[in-house]
């Protein structure tokens, strides 16, 4: 059984270097150009296998555990959130498979809570990063339900979906490389990529938030 776990353990250890790699190219060349496409889709495809070989490795004997478990899920939901963000281009509403999505994250983003709050409770381990996770999970899904309720010809504010969601898929690539790859598992190493992360998103929220014209902006005064 261990050495099959093994042999798991390396795919998934290098579809999760294919997802850094390109991943960091993805958001060093120009936005929206085929090199940044092509970048990209490598991107998912290797964030996306790499999670989900994590996932029966979570349950394997020797190597349990429901953190990495959830945040392989997490890892999921962000590159198929972001990359469905797309989508919202060329369509009207939000359909059922967006709200599935969605909806099964939000599920599992209270349980990441419930379980951080009974770690911290009863101080076991990781306490805290289920429920930092587990928060940020929240945040996204509930913005999600938002962003689908309210979404129309003049609130087209996909692109700013699909920065943050795919941007969210690069901090679990870089944290997973520091934890595992590096052998830094304290609570600095975990959070910082999604700090520094969060403040990379707003950049670029900011960034390609719609320049007001002259006249709006005396009318406003």
């Amino acid at each position: 059984m261990e050495p099959a776990i093994k042999i798991l353990i390396y795919i998934h250890a290098f579809f999760g270097g294919l997802g850094l790699i390109t991943g960091i190219g993805s958001i060093m060349v120009k936005k929206g150009g085929k090199l940044h496409k092509r970048t990209g889709k490598l991107f998912s495809i290797g964030m996306i296998a790499s999670s989900l070989i994590s996932l029966p490795i979570c349950w394997m004997p020797k190597h349990q555990n429901i953190f990495l478990f959830l945040i392989g899920l997490f890892t999921i939901y962000l590159v198929i959130s972001g990359n469905r963000a797309l989508t919202f281009k060329h369509k009207s509403k939000a359909d059922r498979l967006d709200k599935i999505i969605s909806g099964t994250m939000l599920f599992f983003s209270v349980l990441m809570i419930s379980l951080g709050v009974y770690c911290q409770l009863n101080n076991i381990a990781n306490g805290i990063l289920f429920t930092f996770f587990g928060g940020f999970g929240f945040y996204m899904t509930v913005k999600d339900f938002i962003f689908y309720k309210n979404f129309s010809e003049t609130n087209r504010n996909w692109l700013s979906k699909h920065i943050g969601k795919m941007i969210g898929a690069l901090i679990a690539s870089i944290t997973a490389y520091i934890v595992a790859g590096l052998g830094i598992g304290n609570l600095i190493a975990w959070i910082t990529p999604s700090i520094l992360g969060t403040i990379y998103i707003i950049y670029w929220n900011r960034k390609i938030e719609p320049k007001k014209n002259v006249s709006t902006q005396i009318e406003q005064i």
